[in-house]
């Protein structure tokens, strides 16, 4: 126990003298160490401080280089703007010089001025002086002549003025009337040719619509169900397409009256397929009038977009297209609305062709003319008007809206295509067959077109003949001259132009004849 106690007592001082010596060892290595790294920090230093030293130089070399060029461009550029200074004090010079020599022509230029007012003045006064004079000669000369003559000069002057305005007037009429002549040999052979080509080159379709659609049935026992029990099936299909239905005893056929023609339509077709599925009663009524109604829709836009393919129309906005649709149900004093426009848009394609202008443009107002005749609501305005305004709201182009409102002179005319579009529409309703008129109104033009020609003096007959197409005018020859009967002619078309509403043109012809009688006795 003892010798262990001892070994542990010498292994413990043997290791605390081994860490004593590694430490003292270590100690030692951490001098050598720090003094290597010391040694070698004050190398780096070193060569840090001669690198900036040399750096040092070069940016001082370069910043004097930087300096002697700025001074250098410093002194070119105040160099530059003293020799443009001279220039402009040189220039200044110049027009200062220029400047009082013209100061020195303009005070020479006010003298002679005043020289000159001063001998005006001087030849003002001496011509006042003689117009004074010539004023009372010629008051002398003045009292002598109205002496002699018999007349004050305020009396011979107004039968000069009479005189010079009879003159004048006769000399106006007769000029009047060979320029008119001129015209018409120049202007009336080649219109004649173009109309008459256009006309010929349209192929026209008479079709003239009633107020009345006439539905034929098989057997009139089918009469019975179609008025039904107490009239209920009449009375709802009345009041479902708004035309009165007239079950007469016309054999197999019932009447629908009605003046809208899609509304008499929209009937036909109900009525068709109600008789031909044979079950009649309200609701079946009001079921497929709304069928109808539908399909007759849809075949209005179809009719609109097939007519605007035929006429190689395209691009027109949806609405309108089915307002053309809507022209096949229309009618215009018994003329089909849509077939007269598809004959106005090809007559003034025929006619733009042969003057030059726009084709598709003259074809596409000839079609949209009378657009404001279906209008879904029913505004204050004439149907020109409107359909301007509708073109106008689809963007249409403003030739071709001027055309359409211009049509009937409600505006002025703004370019070629308006009046083709009208003349266009005069010969598609004038020609034989298009129209039928109200025999009341026809009449009552005539009557008008004959008191309008006796409300002048001198007129002893007129007769309104070729249906109106023409008013002949008889004078008396002793009240009315030769030169007078061309003045009454022309006002006489002045005023059926402006006064009156007619289709096509109205010639009025002015006879004037003198006759010689002697009784033999």
């Amino acid at each position: 126990m003892g010798t262990e106690i001892i070994i542990a007592i010498v292994a413990i001082g043997s290791l605390g003298i081994g860490i004593l010596i590694g430490s003292m060892l270590f100690k030692k290595a951490f001098k050598d160490k720090e003094a290597e790294a010391m040694a070698k920090a004050e190398i780096i230093l070193k060569e840090a401080e001669t690198k900036a030293e040399a750096v040092k130089k070069d940016k001082i070399h370069e910043a004097k280089e930087r300096f002697f060029q700025l001074k250098t461009e410093h002194e070119k550029s105040i160099s530059e703007k003293d020799k443009n200074i001279a220039i402009s004090e040189n220039r200044i010079k110049q027009k200062e010089t220029a400047v009082s020599q013209k100061m020195e022509a303009q005070q020479r230029k006010e003298k002679e001025v005043e020289t000159l007012q001063t001998s005006l003045k001087a030849q003002q006064d001496l011509l006042t002086k003689r117009k004074l004079e010539l004023d009372q000669i010629n008051q002398r000369q003045v009292a002598q002549l109205e002496k002699i003559a018999g007349l004050t000069a305020e009396q011979a002057k107004q039968q000069m003025i009479v005189a010079l305005t009879e003159e004048a007037k006769t000399e106006a009429l007769t000029h009047i009337k060979d320029v008119m002549d001129e015209a018409k040999l120049t202007a009336t052979n080649e219109a004649k040719k173009i109309v008459v080509q256009t006309i010929q080159r349209v192929a026209t379709e008479h079709a003239v619509e009633n107020a009345v659609t006439v539905f034929n049935i098989d057997n009139d026992d089918m009469k019975g169900r179609i008025i039904g029990r107490e009239g209920r099936n009449i009375r709802a299909l009345e009041a479902a397409t708004g035309i009165e239905i007239i079950v007469d005893d016309t054999p197999e056929a019932i009447i629908l009256s009605g003046f809208d023609p899609v509304r008499r339509e929209l009937a036909r077709l109900a009525l068709h397929q109600l008789v031909t599925d044979g079950r009649i009663h309200p609701a079946r009524i009001e079921e497929v009038v709304a069928k109808v109604k539908k399909q007759l829709e849809d075949e209005i836009v179809e009719i609109g977009k097939r007519t605007t393919i035929d006429l190689g129309i395209h691009g027109l906005a949806p609405e309108l297209i089915r307002m053309v649709g809507r022209m096949k149900y229309r009618s215009s004093y018994g003329q089909n609305l849509l077939q007269h426009s598809r004959e106005v848009a090809n007559m003034c394609a025929i006619m733009a062709t042969e003057l030059g202008l726009n084709v598709k443009l003259a074809k596409r107002a000839g079609l949209l003319h009378d657009i404001g005749k279906v209008p879904d609501d029913e505004p204050e305005l004439p149907h020109a008007i409107l359909g301007m305004k509708l073109a106008e709201k689809y963007k249409e182009n403003p030739e071709v809206c001027n055309a359409i409102g211009a049509h009937h002179d409600e505006i002025e005319m703004t370019s070629l295509i308006s009046p083709i579009v009208q003349v266009c529409d005069a010969i598609s309703g004038a020609r034989p067959g298009a129209r039928r008129e109200v025999v009341e109104s026809y009449l009552k033009r005539l009557k008008d077109l004959e008191a309008l020609a006796m409300s002048y003096p001198g007129v002893e007959k007129s007769y309104a003949i070729q249906a109106g197409r023409e008013l002949r005018v008889i004078v008396e020859s002793d009240k009315v001259s030769d030169k007078q009967t061309e003045a009454l002619s022309y006002d006489l078309t002045k005023r059926i132009q402006t006064e009156m509403t007619y289709p096509g043109q109205v010639r009025v012809t002015v006879i004037r004849e003198t006759r010689a009688v002697n009784i033999a006795k």
